[in-house]
């Protein structure tokens, strides 16, 4: 292993400090002028509450400075996820297609530090390169240092005033998360097969590592390296515990893997954020699929843990409780979001509760101490699979309460109606296809003379990474949400060269005259009040997208509903809801995303004030306080414009 340290120390000016602050319980926002974990607190809310920037002035938000990543890698990135965390008025932030650390002055955007590991092909051909940021942590001095999954998955910990690796940390400061991931397998970890897309998270003096793997589609094998998750010192990097996603023998949950396949499969890793209660010293895992995504058939069985919230004491790394949304997961349709902690009032009763969105519209809401839900949760029977060699679930768990806050399953109600000539054009379509609820399998290729399954949401679901956000003042949740489909078939793996049984294959689905063929909003953002489980608002996310406001087709028609085709990044104030456009760079919709932000009413979801940023918004917004003055920072860029962040404040 080589290390290469960039640019090794640019010592800052005298920071001024704010406050001292330290950082809140895990379900009551950011503490005001930091922002220490990528959603603001551990339980994942994106609240803060600084309230300099309200409705009264908001109108008024100037661009303060700009970051670019341009020279951050070989190639621009134009897809910066990333939310920085802020500390004493210095961000802290991973960049570039190398994925840097970097720090700079919060007030100015002048950079402080940056740092690179140099790992060879072992960086050059790690999976799933996006930049969603860092961790930080804190000795009982205040001394902080700056916790970084490297792209060729390593842990490094960084001083947080210079930049310089910390010596008593791993060997000079680097973690190898390889050692030990196989250990007992008799196999070993190739570059390309693990990585990381979301920060590792502080619970106490417990850092807390997941892992990213190569797009499961079309698998080469059967056999993969497994996402196990570890907890390290953060004083010593150590290995203090490792959790199993897959169950070994004699594990709870190794009897739902049938025919010995935990042997083999791979994947379920946590590749989105985790969330934690730093009183109850508990960290709450959104666990993936296995390996594949859409053939079940050499991994027979519910499959524990993946596609499983699980909750574990962070010091030990014991298995408190869990709950699998999807039971033998064939749709891709693994837990993307952050789990979101909130303290609530349910029935007179106060609760501790944690809650799950999904890819296929639900909301999973349980006692977070427990595991105990908070709604009672249906086992619905659902279709079986056609596909030779895959059994799958009979049943799949429906929340009864709150309800589902985007569309899942598809039929003729679902079809874009904007005029009758467009929805005739779409049921032409759809009867081209299988259709039907959600959890409908994809059959295999020209089964019942169909090309494919049309399955609503497709594997980006309906939520994703940007997750919900959520207001401790008021318990209500805000989810941002794409309506989106795509069409599945399975065909024999040695066609795709694949050891595997089957594969997924997609399949093109025509549009209605260039139009999205499923009824708007295709974007949309929906508040849920979690006292008691009610929607209370719905609005569309922003503006149609010009793709669809120039088609001839609908002149003269009312697109007033339909929205942008993407996910909303969200961040809650003490008396705002910000969200944006989004970066459109999944979108199913035709030129989904653009380059808008805008302030909304928390209680109407009514848009107050919305100003042009230099590009798509591709990051989750956060906020805090330098000099005594409010800041808003986003992550902007698109396919043409190297990746920014863009700070925001008043004049």
């Amino acid at each position: 292993m080589t290390v290469n340290l960039i640019s090794r120390t640019i010592l800052p000016a005298a920071i001024v400090l704010l406050m001292l602050t330290s950082p809140a319980s895990a379900q009551r926002g950011s503490s005001g002028a930091d922002w220490r974990y990528i959603s603001g607190d551990a339980g994942g809310t994106k609240y803060s509450p600084l309230a300099q920037i309200d409705a009264s002035n908001v109108q008024k938000l100037k661009i303060a400075w700009r970051w670019t990543s341009e020279n951050y890698g070989p190639r621009p990135d134009y897809n910066l996820e990333v939310t920085p965390l802020a500390v004493n008025g210095k961000l802290f932030f991973s960049a570039g297609t190398q994925r840097a650390a970097v720090a700079i002055d919060g007030a100015t955007g002048e950079t402080l530090w940056t740092y690179r590991l140099e790992e060879g092909e072992r960086g050059d051909r790690a999976p799933r390169n996006y930049n969603r940021g860092v961790a930080y942590w804190a000795d009982e001095a205040g001394h902080g240092r700056v916790l970084m999954i490297s792209r060729g998955y390593q842990l490094v910990a960084l001083d947080a005033d210079t930049g310089v690796p910390v010596k008593d940390f791993g060997s000079n400061g680097v973690v190898d998360l390889w050692l030990g991931l196989l250990e007992g397998t008799g196999r070993q970890v190739e570059p390309g097969q693990i990585g990381a897309s979301s920060p590792a998270i502080v619970v106490g003096d417990v850092v807390v590592v997941g892992a990213a793997m190569l797009s499961g589609g079309t698998p080469r094998s059967k056999t993969n390296v497994p996402g196990f998750v570890r907890g390290y010192s953060t004083r010593t990097g150590k290995l203090l515990w490792t959790f199993h996603t897959i169950p070994r023998l004699g594990e709870f949950g190794n009897e739902t893997w049938k025919d010995d396949s935990w042997q083999y499969t791979g994947n379920t890793g946590v590749w989105a954020p985790m969330a934690a209660d730093l009183e109850l010293g508990y960290v709450y895992l959104p666990i993936e699929m296995p390996t594949g995504d859409y053939y079940g058939g050499h991994r027979p069985g519910d499959n524990l843990f993946a596609d499983s919230l699980v909750c574990l004491n962070a010091k030990t790394g014991e298995r408190i409780w869990h709950f699998q949304t999807v039971h033998h997961d064939i749709w891709d349709w693994d837990l993307a979001s952050q789990p979101i902690l909130l303290d609530v009032t349910v029935d007179g009763r106060p609760v501790k509760a944690v809650a799950q969105v999904t890819k296929q519209a639900f909301t999973f809401v349980f006692d977070r101490v427990t595991g105990k839900p908070i709604w009672p949760i249906e086992e619905r029977p659902v279709a079986a699979s056609t596909v030779p060699g895959e059994i799958t679930s009979p049943t799949q768990p429906f929340p009864t309460r709150p309800a589902q806050f985007d569309r899942n399953g598809i039929g003729p109600d679902d079809v874009n109606d904007l005029t009758p000539e467009i929805k005739a054009e779409g049921l032409r379509i759809l009867s081209e296809f299988k259709t039907g609820p959600v959890f409908t399998p994809s059959i295999p290729q020209g089964e019942g003379g169909k090309k494919a399954t049309l399955i609503v949401p497709h594997n980006q679901g309906a939520a994703n990474w940007q997750g919900a956000a959520a207001d401790p003042e008021t318990g209500m949740l805000y989810i941002p949400s794409e309506t989106t489909w795509w069409a599945s078939a399975m065909v024999p793996g040695t066609t795709r060269g694949s050891d595997m049984n089957y594969v997924g294959a997609f399949v093109r689905v025509d549009t209605p005259f260039g139009l999205p063929l499923v009824k708007g909003p295709w974007g949309r953002i929906t508040a849920i009040d979690m006292h008691t489980g009610d929607h209370r608002w719905m609005v569309p996310n922003g503006h149609a997208p010009k793709a669809v406001a120039d088609n001839p087709k609908l002149a003269g028609v009312d697109l007033s509903d339909v929205g942008q085709p993407e996910r909303a990044p969200l961040l809650v104030t003490k008396t705002l809801l910000f969200s944006g456009d989004g970066s459109g760079m999944f979108s199913s919709g035709p030129n989904g995303g653009g380059p808008l932000f805008r302030a909304l009413d928390k209680a109407t979801g009514k848009t107050l004030h919305e100003m042009k940023l230099p590009a798509n918004e591709t990051g989750i917004p956060m906020t805090f306080l330098a000099k005594g003055k409010q800041y808003i920072v986003v992550a902007v860029g698109n396919r043409e414009f190297p990746a920014e962040l863009v700070a925001l404040t008043l004049p």
